[in-house]
This record gives structure tokens, C-alpha cells and sequence, in this order.
């Protein structure tokens, strides 16, 4: 008797592929008009209120380049800490997920219900006034994070869940994180390239098993894939013997489900390949409104550069097989697109100091006023 095992093609394209594609743009577009229209609504803040110092934002701006490289030497060390001590520190990841998924998924609902026009409607206990909208915002939020750190391992839905705070985590830390000015901008993209670069592709050349530690952190030990897009074959045992890290957007492979009724695999984008480009974007779209531009030339612009740098990721990934560092395209794309366009606006001036230019302007105009006949052009603008 024989015995022979079928196992039927499987193809090159698979539709989640373009899902992914949607959900990454979407975020970042998403992420960086959210955080134009908060700058914009801050200016409006501070014409209405002159001469006053603004102590109410939550929001966290890089501006030093010393900052920036200290911050990218924290990742590559965490992202270290995490390969050789995995096991331990994955608790603490997902513990920290939870948390800052709640909250953005809190503000992102916040905020959409603020533009709406939805009443807070509150309640008065005592000297303190409590808001039931908010309440019950907050209520939901923590019992989708609980819900997923409870039901993490059950792949065959949890990766709904994930994806939407996810998506929440995304857009609010592009939102509270900004980055001052275009030269930030520039530094910490190409730091994170080599980084994402150095870990993918160099790594395996130090690593015993040959693996890439960005692989290997991404997926958890022992899972297969690659990383930017690949596929990643997940056990249909609800209790798998480790915890996988919630650092990426999953789809499932539509393919796959019709051929294989006992394991799952996803198509995967890591949240560095959402975020980072998208606090360019952000940038973009708050200098447009800086420069009073209407049609938001910058953030369309910078928005179009990256749909398509991650288009060519992709289509790289389909041609060699393998997983790819998004940000290898992604940097490239969208800082020379915003870098041109700005040059050819001619603009990169301002484009490159960003706020800073827009301090020492201001900061020059009352020392004498434009008025002023008796002191030379050249004088005034010293």
C-alpha cells in the first residue's frame, strides 16, 4: 500500500496583501491628518489666548538630535535584552501593549466622538463632576485590552482585536509624538533604516541558528516567517509553548485557509514600518499647516510617497520569497519625495528648521518694527 500526501499549490499573491496595504496606509494617513488638525487647533488655542504659557498638552517633541540618538541606542538595546531574555521580558511587552493600546484606542475614540459633536454629558458627585461619556470609554477600552491579553493565543480571531489596538496604538503615539523640524526628522529615519537593516539582514550572520534577531523577537522562538510581510505559520493548538509579541499587524492568508484546515499563516507588517514614516507624515502635515497651505501639499504628497514604497516592498518581498525591511524602501521614499518638494517650493529652508525657524522669526519682528524709517533694511534684518 501507498500512501502519498497532497498539498496543493500555493500562490505567489494573496489578497491579505492588499488588506495589509490598506490598513498601513490608512493609519498613517490617518496619524498624520490627526496630528495636523491637533496643531492646527493649538494655534487657534494660542491666538485666543496670547501670553499664555500652555501647560495642558500631553504631547512629546523631539528636537535634539542627541535625544534621538539616545532614544534609537534604547531600541537596539532593548531589542537585544529581548532575544537573550525573551521568555521574561515578553510578559512586560504585552503587559506595556495593553496599557498603551487602551489608551490610544481611548483618545482615538475620544477624539471621533469630539468631532461628531457627542455631549459628555456630566454628573456631578460632591465638588467633582465626572463625565459618563468617558467613563464608559474608558470602560470599553480596558475590557478590549483585557480581552485580548486574556484570549492573546487564539489565533483564529484574537488577530482582529490585535489589529484594532494596534491601529489605535499607532495613531496615538503618532499623534502625542512629534518631531520638531525636517533635520529630525532626517536623523532619526536613517538611524532607524541602518538599524531595521543591521538587525534583519546582519544579524543572522552572528546569531548560531542563522536567524535574524529581528525575526526572532518578532515572532517568538521557535515560529517560522520573515518579517515585512511574510508569512508566518501559526499552530492551530490554542496553547502554543511561547508567547509571540504584539509588535505587528496579522492577516491570515486567504489562501490558506482553503487549502489548510490545521494551521494558520498571516501576512505580517511590524508597527516601526507604520510608525516611523508616519511621524514624517505627521510632520508634513504640520508644517502645511504652518505655511497656511490649503491643499496640504506636503502631507499628500509625503502620504502618496509612502503607499508607494510600501507597494515596492511588497512586490520585492513576491518577487525574492522573502521577507523584507520595510523601512529599507519606506525612508528613502518619503524623506527625498517631502526633501524635493520642499526644495522645489523653495521652502527647505523652513522646511528644514521647522519650528525653530518659525521662534527666531517671530522672536526678530519686535525688536524693530517694520515702521521704522530711520534704520536701513539691511539693518533690521541683522
Amino acid at each position: 500500500m501507498k500512501v502519498q500526501l497532497y498539498a496543493p499549490p500555493t500562490p505567489e499573491f494573496d489578497a491579505s496583501v492588499i488588506i495589509m496595504l490598506a490598513i498601513a496606509v490608512f493609519t498613517v494617513a490617518m496619524g498624520g491628518f490627526w496630528s495636523g488638525a491637533a496643531e492646527k487647533a493649538k494655534q487657534s488655542v494660542t491666538a485666543l489666548h496670547a501670553g499664555e504659557e500652555r501647560t495642558d498638552s500631553g504631547d512629546l517633541t523631539l528636537y535634539s538630535p542627541l535625544k534621538v540618538l539616545l532614544f534609537v541606542v534604547l531600541m537596539c538595546v532593548m531589542l537585544v535584552l529581548m532575544y537573550f531574555f525573551y521568555k521574561y521580558l515578553v510578559y512586560v511587552i504585552i503587559v506595556i501593549f495593553c496599557l498603551a493600546s487602551a489608551t490610544g484606542l481611548y483618545s482615538c475614540l475620544e477624539a471621533l466622538l469630539n468631532a461628531v459633536g457627542c455631549s459628555k454629558l456630566s454628573v456631578s458627585c460632591g465638588e467633582k463632576s465626572f463625565s459618563v461619556r468617558n467613563l464608559l470609554l474608558a470602560a470599553v477600552c480596558i475590557t478590549l485590552a483585557v480581552v485580548w491579553g486574556v484570549y492573546r493565543n487564539e489565533d483564529r480571531w484574537i488577530w482582529i482585536l490585535q489589529d484594532i489596538l494596534g491601529i489605535a496604538f499607532c495613531l496615538n503615539f503618532m499623534k502625542t509624538i512629534t518631531l520638531s523640524n525636517y533635520k529630525i526628522c532626517v536623523i532619526l529615519l536613517s538611524l532607524l533604516l541602518l538599524y531595521d537593516v543591521f538587525f534583519v539582514f546582519i544579524t543572522p550572520f552572528l546569531t548560531p541558528n542563522g536567524e535574524s534577531i529581528m525575526v526572532q523577537v518578532a515572532l517568538g522562538p521557535g515560529a517560522g516567517g520573515e518579517k515585512g510581510g511574510g508569512d508566518v505559520v501559526v499552530p492551530a493548538d490554542p496553547t502554543p509553548s511561547y508567547e509571540k509579541l504584539p509588535v505587528v499587524m496579522r492577516i491570515p492568508r486567504f489562501s490558506a485557509w482553503a487549502e489548510n484546515l490545521c494551521e494558520m499563516q498571516f501576512s505580517i507588517l511590524g508597527y516601526g514600518d507604520i510608525i516611523i514614516p508616519g511621524l514624517l507624515v505627521a510632520y508634513c502635515h504640520r508644517f502645511d499647516v504652518w505655511i497656511g497651505s490649503s491643499n496640504r501639499i506636503y502631507y499628500v504628497s509625503c502620504t502618496v510617497a509612502y503607499t508607494l514604497g510600501l507597494v515596492l516592498t511588497f512586490v520585492i518581498m513576491l518577487l525574492t520569497k522573502m521577507g523584507q525591511p520595510a523601512l529599507l524602501y519606506l525612508v528613502p521614499f518619503t524623506l527625498l519625495t517631502s526633501g524635493l518638494l520642499a526644495w522645489k517650493r523653495k521652502e527647505f529652508k523652513q522646511f528644514w528648521a521647522g519650528t525653530t525657524y518659525q521662534v527666531l522669526d517671530s522672536s526678530r519682528e519686535p525688536l524693530i518694527p517694520d515702521g521704522d524709517a530711520e534704520y536701513p533694511s539691511t539693518v533690521r534684518k541683522c
